[in-house]
């Protein structure tokens, strides 16, 4: 954010936290409802396998799991289970739906070879959710890297 040099140590504050609780309001407003429980996160992925994986993706189950310290989310292909770490729980729809479509994309492809990434890529933010999660990350000293 960027402020007036000439704003007094107090203003500053006080707009960084007004302007914080506006930013927060406003992505609250858009959270996407998979967030609310697993059965809504395996429905969202019923949507995003229909309109980018050509319905192609069927995971057995979809999951919350506590923090993962490494990860975002996890895929075992073997059983069809997919894992999204709660620290997803508040990030925007998209980026929610960036994992969900990385993950799903793991049930046809195993690995980050370039076949996975060309179905990974059929979803039009991929770049931008990227973007986002590495910042994220960054910012909270989580050390959590975009896999490649």
């Amino acid at each position: 954010m960027l402020i007036p040099a000439r704003m007094s140590r107090s203003e500053e504050e006080h707009w960084v936290a007004e302007m914080l609780a506006r930013l927060q309001r406003s992505e609250t407003k858009r959270r996407s409802p998979a967030r609310q429980s697993d059965e809504a996160l395996l429905l969202r992925c019923a949507s995003l396998s229909a309109r980018y994986l050509g319905g192609k993706a069927h995971p057995a189950s979809v999951r919350w799991v506590p923090p993962m310290r490494t990860r975002w989310a996890s895929c075992t292909p073997s059983d069809r289970t997919i894992r999204i770490s709660e620290r997803l729980r508040d990030v925007p729809p998209w980026v929610l739906d960036y994992v969900l479509v990385h993950e799903l994309t793991h049930l046809l492809v195993p690995g980050h070879g370039p076949r996975f990434w060309e179905w990974v890529h059929n979803y039009p933010r991929t770049e931008r959710a990227v973007g986002y999660l590495e910042g994220l990350s960054a910012a909270a000293g989580w050390g959590i890297e975009a896999e490649d």
